[in-house]
């Protein structure tokens, strides 16, 4: 069945690009509604202010994945927000918030689950619908590409290759099923070169970054406190924003994910690839047992705290 909140959750903090102060709160939602967030800062007609998180809504950046409608309202930085909504099962939430940037808190999107987590998920009469993926789908941009495959439940592999021995080359690959997501990939932070944290401030971005929300490598060295969370830390974030990018699609998506140095941009215009092509998905009713391997299936706190031993280790 669909789930929302049972009550809101407010979150204060900083916006990566712009260092602007944001509050954002995420509040239930009827069934069927899905995400929608809603600029609480423009002097707009709500209907106008409000943003519905599905693919057409998508606006490329390089960056950050980010959203906007037909009246130039736009929020960016969604990726982490969604993927903790997807993590846990929350299919049905307003997002009200007072700038154009969800706050980037630690950098991932423990912060987010923690809150839902306490907060708790209320069931709601209506029925859970999923894309499942036909047949293959593919996308690329020079040589980095992404694909969506068939596949019994959700499942995301990543590899990525950096000059810098602090990352190197790492691959991952894992089915985010029955917590999975919170306790194996909620807990890993944006990662980013020195070099480019430079260019993107000397350009106006990354005002709101921090080797705190951030893990920031030069060459060998892992320049933020407390080194990385996990040793594989970089491979697992892309595969955190994959999942948030992937629930631009507005349903849970039953395939596997390949990404080889793929970033938002690519695994937008993946889905958008897929449910363009009419023949490579259908809407599937989730009961039974495929219902016990979505995502968020028995999400509880114990998940989160072994993001925490993960950590202590």
């Amino acid at each position: 069945m669909q789930t929302t909140l049972k009550s809101s959750v407010r979150f204060d903090g900083t916006a990566l690009h712009s260092g602007q102060a944001v509050v954002m709160h995420v509040r239930p939602a009827p069934a069927g509604q899905g995400i929608v967030f809603e600029r609480l800062d423009l002097d707009l007609p709500v209907a106008q202010r409000r943003i519905a998180v599905t693919p057409s809504a998508l606006i490329e950046a390089n960056l950050c994945t980010k959203i906007g409608n037909e009246h130039g309202v736009s929020v960016a930085t969604i990726e982490h927000l969604m993927a903790a909504l997807a993590g846990c099962g929350i299919h049905n939430a307003r997002v009200t918030l007072d700038g154009p940037e969800v706050p980037i808190l630690d950098g991932s999107a423990r912060p987010f689950v923690a809150a839902f987590v306490a907060a708790g998920t209320r069931v709601q009469a209506a029925s859970l619908r999923a894309i499942r993926v036909l047949k293959p789908v593919e996308v690329r941009m020079g040589d980095a590409w992404a694909r969506l495959e068939p596949a019994a439940a959700l499942s995301i592999a990543f590899e990525i290759d950096f000059p810098d021995a602090a990352i190197g080359h790492q691959t991952c690959e894992m089915e985010l099923a029955n917590g999975t997501f919170v306790r194996e990939l909620s807990d890993c932070r944006t990662f980013c070169r020195q070099a480019d944290v430079d260019f993107m401030r000397a350009n106006g971005l990354a005002l709101g970054g921090t080797y705190e929300n951030a893990v920031v490598v030069q060459g060998a060295d892992i320049l933020s406190p407390g080194g990385l969370r996990r040793i594989d830390e970089p491979v697992r974030h892309k595969m955190l924003d994959a999942m948030g990018d992937l629930a631009v699609a507005g349903a849970p998506i039953l395939g596997r994910y390949i990404g080889h140095r793929a970033g938002h941009t690519l695994t937008g215009r993946l889905v958008r690839a897929l449910l363009d092509d009419a023949s490579a998905w259908e809407h599937v009713t989730v009961e039974g047992d495929q219902a016990h391997r979505m995502p968020g299936a028995g999400v509880c706190a114990e998940d989160l705290l072994a993001t925490v031993a993960a950590t202590a280790a």
